[in-house]
Parts: structure tokens; C-alpha cells; sequence
């Protein structure tokens, strides 16, 4: 079943939802994260209604293929990883106002007080579960031939290592 966005009239305590999302919402997920694929992107939770707030629980499963930052050769991944977001009223105030939020709210989502967007709430827990520099078999070759230092050879021991032999 694809969600995109809920009706907070009509969540129920505890009410289970399982988001798969359809070819078509993938294509949008992949495009936007700048994945060259995503075959899967799929969660289940467990929504929790907490007066205006609703937090969600439960996990998130993907299939991505990301672009190799070296070689941009496709990259396959898997995602599985819990998620817990909180989403809640938008903060009343001036666009100017901070918010203040503390670590529990980190994966805080606001809603406009009538619907929550379960499934662009899915999308961006999957972009921070995303490995920010994949790599595939050749891209150590790739770096070295283009130049770059490995850690060991960029590192602060690296010029103390050099400075020893003289």
C-alpha cells in the first residue's frame, strides 16, 4: 500500500502502517537523492498519537544502487535501520524565530495540524541511512592514478614518518 500523507482525524493509537512505495514514488526518491536506482523502498510503523504529536516507530528497508564517488560505477546497497521520527504542529511564531529543539527532537517532522507525510518522511530517513561516499572495487586504483593520498599517506603521522629519515 502506498501512504503519502495521513489524516491525523483519522489515526487511530497505535495503528500500523506499512509503506511500500510504488514505481513511480521511487522514481521521484531516486531522482531527488541522485540515486542511480532504488528497487525497494518500503517501512513499517507503529504511530503513536501523543496529543497533537505523533511519533512513529518501526523500521525502514531499501534497495538502492548509489554512483561510486571515484569511479561513478554503480554501487548496490542495502538499507535496514530502525526509525523513530516525531512529527508535531508547526512552531506558531515569526519565519524569523528560532526553534529550539532538544536531542530527543532531532527527527522532528512538523505537520499543518491536519495530515502527516508519512512517505517524504520515509525519503529523508533513507537519504541520512544513505553511505555519503560509496565506493565501489576500483576506486582505490581510480584515486591513486587521479592522485589523491590515502588517509595513511595524507595524514598527521605521514609528515612526521617523513621528517624521521632526515
Amino acid at each position: 500500500m502506498s501512504v503519502a500523507k495521513l489524516s491525523l482525524a483519522k489515526l487511530r493509537d497505535g495503528q500500523r502502517v506499512d509503506y511500500h512505495a510504488d514505481e513511480a514514488e521511487r522514481a521521484a526518491v531516486a531522482e531527488r537523492l541522485d540515486l542511480l536506482g532504488l528497487d525497494r523502498l518500503e517501512a513499517v510503523v507503529t504511530l503513536r498519537a501523543e496529543g497533537e504529536k505523533v511519533r512513529a516507530e518501526g523500521r525502514l528497508r531499501a534497495s538502492v544502487t548509489q554512483a561510486c564517488v571515484a569511479t561513478g560505477e554503480p554501487v548496490p546497497a542495502t538499507v535496514d535501520e530502525p526509525i523513530t521520527l516525531l512529527f508535531m504542529p508547526e512552531p506558531s511564531g515569526t519565519a524569523d524565530e528560532e526553534v529550539e529543539l532538544s536531542a530527543e527532537d532531532l527527527d522532528v517532522i512538523f505537520h499543518d495540524g491536519r495530515e502527516i507525510d508519512l512517505a517524504a518522511a520515509i525519503a529523508d530517513e533513507l537519504s541520512l541511512a544513505l553511505d555519503p561516499y560509496p565506493r565501489s572495487a576500483g576506486a582505490e586504483d581510480a584515486l591513486k592514478e587521479a592522485g589523491v593520498l590515502s588517509e595513511e599517506q595524507a595524514g598527521p603521522f605521514a609528515a612526521l614518518a617523513a621528517l624521521k629519515g632526515k
